[in-house]
């Protein structure tokens, strides 16, 4: 049984963590430079919108527990004798939790927020030229380090399910 709960964790943990990775990778690649050449008070109106809609069940339960499911794939499969496959999972949810969740909460979110609450003086089109040129290059940044924490968690977890097929 332990072995069938770690399988689905590690499952469960590589499909939510491809997901996210995903998600941050088009954005990095598509949604932004997309946006970039839409005019600067579109896409502030875009992103906003976006950065609301976002916040749904869906995303935000693969956000939150993929590397929950990492650690307890990791947790599950230390009780087995192939505890040397535990570690990669282990690695792979501390990426995750750095790389991904705290670059969002410490970088990404407040970014947002302050996109939100934004407002143009003066001349508005020149106003949301320079607000956007400021928020997407930085906010792009950041996001592309969480696409590559995402694909550097989920290498983790496929060499630690290669290493659990290997029986070590």
């Amino acid at each position: 049984m332990t072995y069938l709960l770690a399988a689905v964790a590690a499952a469960l943990s590589m499909l939510m963590t491809a997901g996210m990775a995903g998600t941050f990778f088009g954005f990095s690649v598509g949604v932004m430079p997309g946006l970039n050449a839409a005019s600067a008070s579109s896409a502030i109106d875009a992103m906003n919108a976006v950065n609301v809609k976002i916040q749904n069940p869906a995303f935000l339960a693969a956000f939150v527990l993929a590397p929950i499911a990492a650690a307890g794939a990791g947790a599950l499969l230390l009780a087995t004798p192939r505890s040397g496959a535990a570690w990669p999972f282990f690695a792979a949810a501390a990426v995750y939790a750095v790389g991904v969740i705290l670059i969002t909460a410490a970088v990404n979110v407040p970014m947002n927020d302050a996109l939100a609450a934004v407002a143009a003086h003066g001349d508005p089109a020149e106003a949301a030229a320079r607000i956007w040129s400021d928020y997407s290059v930085r906010w792009t940044t950041w996001n592309t380090w969480r696409a590559v924490a995402g694909a550097v968690s989920l290498l983790l977890m496929g060499y630690g399910a290669y290493r659990w097929g290997r029986g070590s």
